[in-house]
């Protein structure tokens, strides 16, 4: 096979976004079924975040440890274990018979994703011919948010309509999971192997010069993947219990919304670049969880769907922005590395607060505990918003 001749053609950065997809999409699948899942096996909604936390678990261990796989043994074998990971994270699910194996999958889950994340999205760029480098970026970015909103829908649909709502779902997924695996192994390698890579945490310092613009973009993209997080956890729960829609198929395309909505604040960061989007993300953001707090209080699923996409596009600027100011603001010798701790700290975000949200739910009740944590993202993203604009005026006053 002629390698270049492929690329030239333009297929294969296709074929690596759909195993992205595929990848991504893998990892949100649970998410509408959870409600499902407590009432089989009898647990709280205080469990199901620790479920979904033991995901960003393990990506946070597969970014630390695994991030620069590809760059010595290739992309090929990455994304393959990326892969075969999800695969049996479907395995686990499709067998569930309690929580060890949910916990269990949800790990492999995570750990497919943080071997995914950054192997797949450079792996699109560098299958792209020259002339559609652009548009190769723009579709790793979408693979990625795009796929993780996929999932919920297409889970909320089968679980909804067709029959064995605990099981279809995950044998739909490993028939894609095959098929990514098997165009995977069509695609040219892109990159030298260079050996054994080293199995050691990378570190993850800021420079002092740059660590108040840190600070800003993390406090902004924290807020975001929190929602993100919130969504993608007890949302359907939120659903159910406060608003009362018991509807899986609703309940997938609301989380799918989401991410909809990030992928279009993105499109639109990159018009308005950095200086614009990451303030204006988080006065979205703000705007974003105040109607969803109103959702909350009145019981209105419309109002939330509103706030659902408020807050992803909001997420979207804001997310984007981020990443785009602290790659171009690193060290050149530290920017792998500053980059990694802001995506920690993201996937922390994703964790940690929703966790605290079940906590929360067992103490002063569901509507209460989502009406704390929409507060809490109101005040971090105005807080990020007023340190940035601190940031310019004092970048103005030189």
């Amino acid at each position: 096979m002629d390698s270049r001749k492929d690329v030239d053609r333009g297929w294969p950065f296709l074929a690596a976004a759909y195993a992205f997809v595929v990848t991504m999409c893998g990892t949100t699948l649970p998410t509408p079924l959870y409600s499902l899942y407590q009432r089989e096996f009898g647990f709280s909604s205080f469990m199901v975040t620790v479920i979904f936390a033991v995901y960003a678990a393990g990506v946070i261990v597969a970014l630390l440890l695994l991030g620069r796989m590809s760059d010595f043994i290739g992309r090929r074998p990455v994304l393959l274990a990326a892969l075969a990971l999800s695969g049996l994270s479907a395995v686990c699910f499709l067998l569930a018979g309690g929580l060890p194996e949910l916990f269990t999958g949800r790990t492999l889950s995570g750990l497919s994703a943080g071997l995914a994340t950054g192997t797949a999205t450079v792996m699109v760029i560098e299958l792209a011919p020259e002339r559609r480098r652009r548009a190769a970026t723009l579709l790793a970015t979408g693979a990625n948010l795009g796929g993780l909103g996929v999932g919920p829908l297409l889970a909320g649909v089968l679980a909804q309509y067709a029959p064995a709502p605990l099981k279809v779902v995950f044998v739909v997924d490993l028939v894609l999971v095959a098929v990514a695996a098997a165009v995977v192994l069509a695609l040219p390698e892109t990159v030298r192997t260079r050996g054994r890579p080293p199995l050691r945490p990378q570190r993850l310092r800021v420079p002092k010069e740059m660590r108040a613009t840190f600070a800003a973009a993390a406090m902004a993209g924290f807020a975001g993947f929190a929602t993100l997080g919130l969504f993608t956890s007890v949302s359907p729960t939120f659903l159910s219990e406060v608003e009362g829609e018991s509807n899986l198929a609703v309940a997938g395309a609301v989380v799918f919304s989401v991410f909809a909505a990030s992928v279009a604040g993105q499109a639109l960061g990159r018009r308005l670049g950095p200086g614009r989007s990451l303030p204006g993300g988080c006065a979205v953001l703000v705007a974003g969880m105040a109607a969803i707090a109103v959702s909350l209080a009145i019981a209105s699923l419309a109002l939330l769907v509103l706030g659902a996409v408020i807050a992803g596009t909001g997420q979207g600027l804001s997310f984007l922005a981020a990443v785009r100011v602290v790659t171009e603001r690193s060290p050149a010798d530290r920017r792998a590395e500053v980059t990694s701790a802001l995506f920690v700290l993201m996937y922390l975000a994703i964790s940690i607060p929703v966790i605290g949200v079940g906590a929360l739910s067992l103490a002063v009740g569901l509507r209460s505990a989502g009406l704390i944590f929409t507060g809490c993202v109101a005040l971090l993203a105005a807080a990020a918003l007023l340190r940035l604009r601190g940031i310019s005026a004092a970048a103005s006053s030189r």
